[in-house]
């Protein structure tokens, strides 16, 4: 099979034009042509009036070896590699102790699915409920303004990218192709089919739930156990190995082996695995406002005469400005025709976040605007990031109005550094409410100044970006873990605590769904080999 790319087709193009220009490219009659599927499908934007399509296509023809040879050299003809995963061992008998995955986002049912296709019967335990009803909880919260402390948007099974805008792309580098397992894995799952072929494959949190509900249906298949409300209050440690867990009911669970995929926000677990002498040290992150534009402001300016093509479906956007403090000043989780929520876990504090439906058809578009911060900027301990972090979510509680309220202000005033009295052209998407007035004291000084010069800046890059009426609201304080649990970068083990495989987001190895599923894939690996070759 031959793998073409950067084959280029304007975004109109008849379905016939692939098959024509595959032709072309390797100068074959149409019946040595055999056959040919979509790898990936991109779009480049950057004339609005002429967008063409790119597409890596696999193709099989009666003389591939022939053309590998006569088009040698040329790195858009290659042969298209095996991206097939395979099992790195299996269970070779009954007699280990079963692993245990803490934590049931997309790391957790990863690493959880991972082990029990090959036949390790992991136990998989959630603090949170499952799906649809961590789904009404979280619910309560946006429309009765009722917090569960363990179930929300960070804690349930699915973890906090359920209520995202369902990215399944990413940066890291991924040799052995695990994404493509991931991705695979979500199609069997119930994910439209087309994630295995655009470029920026989304799903959204309507479809997430299913999915998760199927994956974890497979797993229990498999012979692997998942417990929900189950919270793990202690580690237990023996000799610098891990011996078992405790949870919060009193129960105890001996294992050898332990997944650590808790997420972002289980600020009470690493605190017990720091007391436990776990090594931990604190991580940069990032922290800083959500703004909302009409949706139509962005597809305008992305796509021009071509905006509201469904190939193209909603715009997106990625922007960075360094600041004269030097602060840098980054768009994150942009959610392309989506809604900002509400995504606090603990109580008297606000927290938001960014979701979008599949369909991503919502009137605005929304977008995190955060200034990235270091350990220096919260020196003193390896959790205190952690303090950091609440004591922004409790100012903004209180700039709110103490009732689950986001604090809010128009972009123009922000700018202008004067409060917001009433809204204009854009009603902000938060649930339960946005109580507008003045943002100045929401963040440190060197934040704010930092994002009040990035707005304007960003104007430039997308006309209307810096609109009076668009609307920041406060706060975004869980862009990432403040702390990582070190590993080996051989066996991704604990550095000091044997069996212990800290993983994904919460541990500060992960960003993003796919991201932290394939480091879920890649754990599950070693966690395997460590039991067939007893090595821990």
């Amino acid at each position: 099979m031959l793998r073409l790319t950067d084959i280029q087709l304007p975004l109109d193009h008849p379905e016939s034009a692939i098959r024509s220009a595959i032709l072309g490219k390797l100068g074959i009659t149409e019946d040595a042509l055999l056959s040919f599927d979509v790898f990936r499908r991109s779009y480049d934007a950057r004339k609005k009036t002429a967008i063409n399509l790119i597409y890596t296509l696999d193709v099989v023809t009666d003389r591939d070896e022939e053309l590998l040879k006569q088009f040698h050299g040329d790195k858009n003809v290659t042969r298209t590699p095996d991206t097939n995963y395979k099992f790195v061992t299996h269970a070779n008998n009954q007699n280990f102790s079963r692993p245990v995955v803490i934590g049931t986002g997309p790391c957790g049912l990863f690493a959880g699915l991972l082990l029990a296709q090959m036949g390790f019967r992991p136990i998989i335990l959630e603090r949170g409920k499952a799906v649809r009803e961590r789904t009404q909880d979280t619910w309560g919260l946006w429309r009765k303004r009722e917090l569960k402390a363990e179930s929300n948007v960070q804690f349930g099974e699915g973890g906090a990218g359920t209520f995202s805008d369902g990215k399944l792309y990413s940066q890291i580098k991924d040799p052995k192709h695990y994404g493509r397992k991931v991705l695979t894995e979500f199609v069997k799952a119930g994910a439209p089919e087309e994630i295995m072929y655009v470029s920026k494959p989304h799903i959204g949190t309507f479809r997430l739930v299913k999915m998760v509900e199927s994956m974890r249906a497979n797993i229990i298949e498999l012979g692997g156990e998942v417990r929900f409300s189950q919270k793990v209050v202690d580690i237990l440690r023996e000799d610098g190995h891990v011996r078992g867990i405790s949870l919060e009911s009193g129960e105890q669970i001996e294992t050898n082996h332990v997944v650590l995929a808790i997420g972002h926000s289980a600020r009470d677990t690493f605190e017990m695995l720091y007391e436990r002498g776990v090594y931990i040290e604190a991580k940069p992150f990032s922290v800083g406002f959500r703004v909302e534009h009409p949706q139509s402001v962005i597809d305008k300016c992305r796509f021009g005469p071509n905006a509201g093509n469904p190939i193209l479906g909603a715009a997106d956007y990625k922007l960075v400005h360094h600041a004269k403090n030097g602060r840098s000043v980054y768009s994150f989780c942009m959610c392309p025709g989506g809604t900002v929520v509400a995504a606090t876990s603990e109580p008297n504090r606000i927290v938001t976040n960014g979701m979008s439906q599949y369909s991503r058809n919502e009137r605005n578009a929304n977008s995190a605007i955060v200034v990235g911060i270091s350990p220096e900027d919260y020196p003193g301990h390896p959790l205190a990031g952690i303090p950091f972090q609440r004591a922004l979510e409790s100012h903004a509680y209180i700039l709110g109005g103490s009732n689950y309220n986001a604090p809010g202000q128009l972009v123009g005033d922000f700018i202008a550094n004067r409060p917001s009295t009433k809204l204009g052209l854009v009603e902000p998407s938060y649930k339960p409410g946005v109580q507008l007035g003045d943002l100045n004291s929401a963040l440190p000084e060197y934040a704010i100044s930092a994002i009040r010069e990035a707005l304007p800046a960003f104007e430039k890059q997308i006309r209307g970006f810096a609109m009076h009426d668009a609307i920041l609201t406060g706060v975004e304080t869980r862009t990432s873990s403040p702390i990582r649990i070190k590993r080996n970068d051989h066996d991704l083990q604990s550095l000091n605590t044997r069996g212990l495989f800290p993983a994904g987001e919460g541990a500060g190895y992960a960003g993003g769904i796919l991201s932290a599923a394939v480091d879920g894939i890649r754990v599950a690996e070693q966690v395997a080999l460590s039991i067939t070759q007893n090595k821990t």
